[in-house]
């Protein structure tokens, strides 16, 4: 085939492939549809790739049916030196094929089925998703899942969070409205497969829709949050060695991140031994981003005496925060600082200064403040934290020159 010369006009200039499905946008130049549908579903500011004018996200795209059939011909044409013909496009997926499948989504006896089928449509390209998700399938597969949860079926419930996670980022007002209206009833199922006998890749599943779910959800809803939530999310995290992706342990961190801005969110985690899991999971951690979700989520817990409380009494707590700084990044800097600002201004007792010293905590603040690319405020707040103790630490070799406390 690398001796064929293919003609020019075959080619998508998106994917640079022969096309299968030319489509002549509005600016008059021809794509592949899957390239170009992709190419404007996922585009923030949509302009057309060679012209550059301006391209609406729901621009017609018009089948060019001559270049296809030139195609086709020149692909039979050169079968023989190893080019496969292209087929012909099959009919699009239109609202009234959706609507249908919906209509049948409500029968007991065909909702496995269908399921399957909403499954493989979305899987298929970004036109589907979009259009799905504009004809009421997310609110009527999460209904469905709610269903299957509070019923302890597992029958299409790995297909129906296939379907929501293909689909999710396109979200309709009414699947917005379902989850403000029953954020409770939600929690409650979710709860369940979190914390149950439910297969792992389930639960990995779930929690990349409870994380889409956490973010439309009604605040005040979220504040009410049971203590059984959050002993399924860290059963969840204990599995971490047990196949959960490490895309289900960040959903799981960000939907934790997410909810811990209540107040009261913050002493039921506490409560629940949050604050010795995420230290645990931190120890092991070597993802950038999991770093810094824990260190998050331990700042948050941080702010409540019984996060203070349960951070103080975990032997590593200080040890495996001051670890990450300047290893990471500015973020997991900026965080880790406040964390251990917060425990020594309000649990500063000799003891936990003591650890500081030993686990080389405030080695590594120091040294912070002696470098040049480290922010200004975050030197404000190391330094705040060495002051508390400059009397004790003074004559430390830790500090160096005491200048940099001023």
């Amino acid at each position: 085939m690398e001796d064929i010369e293919i003609p020019l006009y075959f080619i998508c200039p998106i994917s640079r492939q022969i096309m299968k499905d030319p489509v002549t946008a509005i600016t008059g130049i021809t794509y592949d549809r899957e390239s170009i549908e992709h190419w404007l579903v996922t585009g923030k500011n949509t302009s057309c790739p060679v012209t550059k004018q301006p391209l609406p996200k729901d621009s017609d795209l018009t089948p060019n049916h001559t270049l296809h059939r030139l195609i086709q011909a020149w692909c039979t044409a050169n079968a023989g030196q190893g080019i496969d013909r292209i087929p012909t496009p099959k009919p699009l997926l239109d609202k009234d094929q959706i609507l249908k499948l919906l209509r049948e989504f409500m029968h007991p006896k065909f909702q496995l089925k269908t399921v399957k089928r909403l499954e493989v449509l979305a899987a298929k390209n970004e036109r589907n998703k979009k259009l799905m998700a504009e004809t009421g399938v997310p609110k009527a597969t999460l209904m469905f899942l709610l269903s299957c949860f509070e019923k302890k079926h597992t029958d299409g419930v790995e297909e129906a969070l296939s379907v929501l996670n293909f689909i999710i980022r396109f979200p309709s007002s009414e699947t917005r409205n379902l989850v403000r209206e029953e954020t409770d009833r939600i929690f409650k199922c979710f709860t369940r497969v979190l914390g149950s006998g439910f297969e792992n890749h389930i639960k990995t599943g779930a929690v990349l829709v409870l994380k889409w779910i956490v973010e439309k959800a009604n605040p005040s809803e979220l504040a009410k949050l049971k203590p059984e939530f959050f002993t399924a999310v860290i059963e969840m995290l204990r599995r971490k060695r047990e196949q959960i992706t490490q895309q289900g342990i960040d959903a799981a961190l960000q939907i934790t991140l997410e909810v811990i801005q209540s107040g009261k969110n913050r002493v039921k985690m506490a409560e629940t031994g949050f604050v010795s899991e995420l230290i645990e999971l931190e120890y092991e951690a070597n993802e950038k981003k999991t770093t810094e979700l824990v260190l998050g989520i331990l700042f948050h817990l941080c702010c409540c005496a019984e996060g203070r409380a349960e951070f103080v009494s975990h032997k590593a707590g200080i040890f495996v925060v001051s670890k990450k700084i300047n290893r990471v990044s500015s973020v997991a800097d900026d965080r880790a600082v406040m964390i251990l600002g917060l425990i020594c201004k309000h649990s500063g007792t000799k003891m936990v200064l003591q650890e500081m010293l030993e686990v080389g905590a405030v080695s590594r603040l120091s040294v912070l403040l002696q470098l040049v690319d480290v922010d200004a405020y975050l030197k404000d707040n190391v330094r705040q934290i060495l002051r508390l103790f400059y009397g004790e630490l003074k004559d430390s070799p830790c500090f160096g020159n005491s200048q940099h406390l001023r």
